[in-house]
């Protein structure tokens, strides 16, 4: 069996055997890592009649999966997801990934659709998507790769490259003057190095780092802060020189940093638990890790710490469902408001898989997303850096696949554009403008093709947030409604939906009643009144303000059917008033239709002159302007308001 990340992620992290009696021998072999002899000592159990409980019978399992015996370790697996109820998300992710490595892909599928409601949302929509995009001839568009395996590679582990300057910095188990072997994992005690690279990206001439201080234990996945001209980095936790263990005898690795040629000091420390992967991101001050932490979704997690320029502020913020599974998610990695990151969730091509997730200031992370099957393999793949170069980017990441030189290799890639399939991403809130912009919960949202399908649709939540990812499209059409409230319909082009991925895309939703009143016993469009110059018929520009709302609520509520009712005071002839009054109708309706409303939305458009007079001003009865002018109106009456929204 290669070793592989999970030999860093676990083996890793040392520990003495306790003292303390086991009721199997089985206990204190897999304490040490030994899983071979582990796996024999539990089956001696089983042979002699010994009962194991629940947890012993998971850490014979997790012996088989480390061993890469997955029949057996998803027969035990299974036994106990169906006998007990100890079996934690992180072994069901186990239980699901063995069953697709050994072609029973269809029954984990069943087995997740059975539990996945009991998981995050964000879990289960990951796995959907990604299952998508997967499935899709969309994962042939994948760009075309130079992939290359380093000539300093070693037949031991060279995994988790750094760019340091013009140089790169790796971890390597290689034999070292300075370094025991760790008996785990059979290598030397880890050490970063340095080497050069030249302009193909090719790699020579690694050497121990000098520019930290020397450790006769792990030193470990750095990473160089240029902004700070510091080295962050993993180390096994010592004191006086020593490796400095917990009360259970577990020396679990800490995270350091040091200004190049300066003094080293301990960023995090913790005795009974290991860090992984340090990443300083220098435009938000925060200092990135892996860790398993009792708060976390699985195995490891990704945190982020609020830093004063590495010194830390805060207490430990997980990245949330979203980024972080049941499975372990390791090596953070930032570029151009992209995070990379790998996992071993069971929706990958076979082992630990690289992901893509992009996100805003606020840190609202897309979908993350499979970055393919030229960078990902059946086997593990982690640790990838990139950076912009020519015309290009180029870029590192470690793996265990065939063909390598050792156990992890160091491989280099140069391509185009950046890694990934893309994907579409709009986000906001509902909102009604009426009400102090109140949030509006479940209005459904969709995005559509040129042709009209539904690509994908959601419901806001109770703040009025809602959130659509799809695989990336050159053009799309936005809608949005609720019953009662208005429609929201918009199409984007491929540089105006660039746009909105940096932007919220807010959507104002109006309530019917809030445009609607009542006069005279009818349901009218909520306008103010407007007059018409005496004697004439134009749309002065008072009025076209008044019009343009009929226009935008005709535009949100597209089955709207009006009619156009136009009345004059009692002066002058009743044949003249008939007249101006349906000549006024038919202009509005001249002016409605010129501005996009549809004729088939115009019922009506009727004179009615001075038939309804509102007041005692009528033929031969004097009154003062003012009340003469409340007989003179137009009303748009809604036809249909009682049958709008069934």
């Amino acid at each position: 069996m290669k070793c592989s990340i999970y030999t860093f992620i676990i083996l890793f992290t040392f520990c003495f055997s306790s003292a303390q009696e086991k009721k199997s021998k089985g206990d204190n072999l897999f304490f040490q890592y030994d899983y071979k002899a582990a796996a024999l000592a539990y089956e001696s159990d089983l042979k002699k009649g010994n009962q194991l409980s629940s947890k012993q019978f998971l850490n014979l399992a997790d012996a088989y999966y480390k061993l890469e015996m997955y029949d057996k370790a998803t027969d035990v697996y299974m036994d106990v997801y169906v006998n007990d109820t100890i079996m934690d998300n992180f072994h069901f992710n186990k239980l699901l990934v063995g069953l697709t490595k050994i072609d029973r892909t269809t029954e984990a599928k069943k087995l997740f659709d059975k539990r996945g409601a009991r998981m995050p949302d964000e879990l289960q929509e990951n796995v959907f998507f990604n299952n998508d995009l997967l499935e899709s001839e969309n994962i042939t568009d994948v760009l075309e790769f130079k992939i290359f395996n380093l000539e300093s590679n070693s037949p031991h582990s060279d995994f988790a490259p750094t760019f340091y300057n013009e140089n790169l910095l790796f971890t390597s188990g290689r034999p070292s003057e300075d370094k025991s072997i760790y008996l785990p994992s059979g290598e030397s005690f880890l050490e970063i190095y340095e080497t050069r690279k030249n302009e193909n990206g090719e790699i020579y001439g690694a050497l121990p780092f000098s520019k930290i201080e020397k450790s006769a234990f792990h030193k470990a996945t750095p990473y160089y802060a240029k902004e700070l001209n510091s080295i962050f980095y993993i180390l096994s936790n010592t004191e006086e020189g020593e490796l400095d263990f917990d009360e259970k005898g577990k020396n679990a690795l800490a995270i350091g940093v040091q200004e190049i040629d300066q003094d080293f000091r301990f960023v995090w420390k913790d005795l009974s638990t290991s860090f992984y992967y340090p990443f300083y991101d220098s435009e938000s001050n925060r200092l990135y890790f892996a860790a398993d932490l009792k708060d976390g979704y699985g195995g490891t997690d990704i945190y982020y710490v609020n830093t004063n320029k590495g010194n830390i502020m805060s207490a430990p913020i997980n990245l949330g469902p979203r980024i972080n599974s049941p499975a372990n998610e390791i090596s953070p990695f930032i570029f151009e408001n992209s995070l990379y990151f790998a996992s071993d969730v069971f929706y990958g091509f076979g082992g630990m898989d690289i992901y893509k997730a992009n996100f805003k200031k606020t840190l609202d992370f897309s979908i993350p997303v499979n970055i393919g099957n030229q960078i990902n393999s059946v086997a593990d793949d982690f640790g990838l850096i990139i950076k912009s170069e020519g015309n290009g980017y180029i870029g590192y990441f470690a793996s265990n696949r065939d063909g390598g030189k050792g156990n992890d290799d160091i491989y280099g890639f140069v391509v185009d554009r950046k890694p990934g399939l893309r994907t579409l991403t709009l986000n906001g809130s509902i909102i009604n403008p009426n009400t102090r912009f109140q949030p509006i919960e479940g209005a459904i949202v969709r995005i559509t093709d040129a042709d009209g399908t539904v690509i994908k649709e959601v419901y806001s939540d109770a703040q009025g947030n809602y959130r659509l990812e799809i695989p990336w499209k050159d053009g799309v059409s936005v809608e949005s409604s609720k019953e009662g409230y208005s429609v929201y319909n918009a199409s984007f082009d491929e540089n105006e939906l660039e746009q909105l991925e940096k932007i919220k895309l807010d959507i104002d939703l109006y309530q019917f009643e809030d445009l609607v009143e009542e006069k005279e016993d009818r349901t009218v469009v909520k306008l103010r009144k407007f007059y018409f110059d005496r004697g004439k018929t134009e749309i002065t520009q008072d009025i076209s303000v008044e019009l343009d709302k009929v226009v935008d609520m005709v535009n949100r509520f597209p089955k709207l059917q009006i009619g156009i009712e136009t009345y004059t005071d009692s002066r002058g002839s009743s044949a003249s008033n008939l007249k101006i009054s349906q000549d006024r109708s038919d202009a509005i309706k001249k002016y409605l239709v010129k501005n996009g409303v549809p004729q088939t939305n115009i019922v009506s458009s009727l004179g009615f002159g001075e038939e309804k007079i509102l007041n005692n001003c009528e033929n031969g009865v004097f009154c003062i302007e003012v009340l003469h002018m409340q007989n003179q109106r137009s009303l748009l009456v809604v036809l249909n308001d009682n049958i709008l929204f069934d």
